[in-house]
């Protein structure tokens, strides 16, 4: 018995090495664990800078945020009701700016902790060991900056800057290729060049736009349901149970992308060495 397994797991090796290869990497590189662990950093990263951003920024600001967060999310009706309590608190200004200043410290604690493990997942994904953080530090800044700027602007994308979905669904693939193309560069510290690094981009930027378009038809009807049963904790459960699909789909779709770019016919084309001079 145990020798027909081996002689059926080697036949699948020889006639379908990238399926055997993705399978073998998503068993051994604990992917799920690597999600949970992500999803869980980005939401300790997002509430308390949320708070921080309500105490400080001025009141365009927070606008153009609770904008761009309805949208991500569809929003309406009592949650949408609620993240408007929270981006524009009227409480008195000493104890908004003590919550702010907390929230401030908090999230840029958590911060490091989430572009952590973003690190962590690109490396997997490639087999790479970890980097010095002389190196990383500030790339981890960086590319924290980068990303809430990329949510600040959710809004006007999604919309197209005015042209309607039409638009903004294409745009926000293309703009998410490219963010997630970005990122593994930058994380990576620069240790593999930009074109195989293609394939998990693409990957990642079709997983995060599928989930967006999902996000307003589920979430909305989820996130009122958990508020109207559970309360306050009910929207948490919620927000970090989506927020785990989320990264699970992108950590998923960075390993294939890099088991896809070292397999045929692929390999080929994305390895390929540069040319002499």
């Amino acid at each position: 018995m145990l020798t027909r397994l081996k002689n059926l797991q080697a036949r699948a090796e020889r006639r379908a090495p990238v399926i055997t290869e993705v399978i073998a990497r998503l068993v051994t590189g604990r992917l799920l664990d690597s999600a949970t662990r992500l999803a869980a950093q980005a939401f300790l990263a997002a509430v308390p800078l949320l708070f921080a951003i309500a105490a400080f920024a001025p009141h365009g600001i927070r606008a153009q945020l609770q904008d761009s967060v309805r949208t991500m999310f569809g929003l309406s009706g009592v949650t949408a009701d609620e993240l408007g309590q929270v981006i524009n608190s009227d409480a008195d200004d000493e104890i908004r700016d003590t919550s702010g200043a907390i929230g401030l410290v908090v999230a840029l604690a958590s911060a490091t902790s989430f572009s952590r493990a973003m690190a962590r997942v690109c490396e997997r994904a490639w087999g790479l060991p970890k980097a010095s953080t002389r190196i990383t530090a500030w790339r981890w800044v960086v590319w924290l900056l980068a990303l809430v700027l990329f949510v600040f602007l959710q809004g006007p994308i999604r919309q197209g800057f005015g042209a309607g979905a039409l638009l903004g669904v294409p745009l926000f693939f293309l703009l998410s290729t490219t963010v997630w193309l970005w990122t593994q560069h930058l994380l990576l510290a620069g240790r593999l060049p930009w074109l195989p690094l293609l394939p998990g981009a693409v990957l990642a930027g079709a997983a995060t736009s599928a989930l967006a378009l999902s996000a307003r038809v589920y979430l909305p009807v989820a996130l009122d349901r958990a508020l109207g049963e559970y309360g306050a904790l009910g929207l948490v459960l919620a927000m970090l149970s989506w927020l785990i699909v989320l990264c699970a789909a992108v950590t998923f779709a960075l390993t294939i992308g890099a088991v896809l770019a070292q397999a045929p016919p692929l390999d080929r084309w994305v390895n390929r060495p540069p040319p002499r001079p």
